[in-house]
């Protein structure tokens, strides 16, 4: 059976949780395939949490990314802690968390541990090549399900917020892997910049047409 989403609430109600044995599982079978990185991680609790079971909303995924964007330490740490309290509140925080960490780790040391000792083996080296593009797809992919929220709100207020999201989009990843400028500052000045284009108050005569983007939006978004 499938939930369908309630954009930016808080926690879901208790009729659309999930159990927590449920909640338990789905977070645990991430952590066992989170392979490659925070990319893979990532496009995982997309397509369970979104694509399968439409417990989120890709905007409000959004939403908690951007948040955990702007908080220090490990990001997927705290959209698991975000995601983890809408679907079940405090006991959703801690079965989100335990189903995540608990079985990455082990895996993580076990492999380790064997890596250590076959790591001069010329297969071995093979394979670690392989894996680079790999991971550099699984980013790729995860970036475009990325911008994707944003151009359909960029696209509905208008072809001017079209131009300058876009721009922005560009202008951020120029600058990070040509200049090669700390992710902060870029972050910070997007944030500015945001502010001066995006804020509801320059929408002269028409203030609403932000809310509603976003409405509608979050509308299209619920149909699927």
């Amino acid at each position: 059976m499938q939930t369908q989403a309630l954009p930016f609430a808080t926690t879901l109600p208790p009729s659309l949780r999930p159990s927590t044995w449920k909640l338990l599982r789905l977070w645990t079978l991430i952590g066992l395939q989170s392979f490659g990185g925070g990319s893979s991680t990532s496009y995982l609790i997309q397509n369970i949490f979104i694509d399968k079971y439409h417990y989120l909303t890709i905007e409000e995924y959004m939403h908690y990314w951007n948040l955990c964007i702007f908080t220090p330490g490990i990001n997927l740490v705290a959209l698991t802690i975000l995601i983890g309290r809408k679907l079940g509140g405090i006991r959703g925080i801690l079965v989100a968390l335990v189903g995540m960490l608990v079985p990455s780790a082990a895996v993580t040391c076990l492999l380790t541990a064997v890596f250590t000792l076959i790591q001069g083996n010329a297969v071995v080296q093979a394979v670690m090549r392989g894996v680079v593009p790999a991971t550099a797809g699984l980013m790729l992919l995860v970036g475009l399900r990325f911008a994707q929220p944003l151009f359909k709100q960029a696209q509905a207020e208008g072809s001017k917020t079209l131009i300058i999201s876009t721009i922005l989009v560009l202008a951020c990843a120029a600058t990070i892997i040509l200049l090669e400028i700390s992710v902060i500052p870029v972050l910070l000045c997007t944030a500015l910049l945001s502010m001066l284009f995006f804020t509801p108050w320059r929408a002269k005569g028409n203030p609403a047409t932000a809310q509603q983007a976003i409405e509608a939006s979050h509308e299209e978004g619920e149909e699927k």
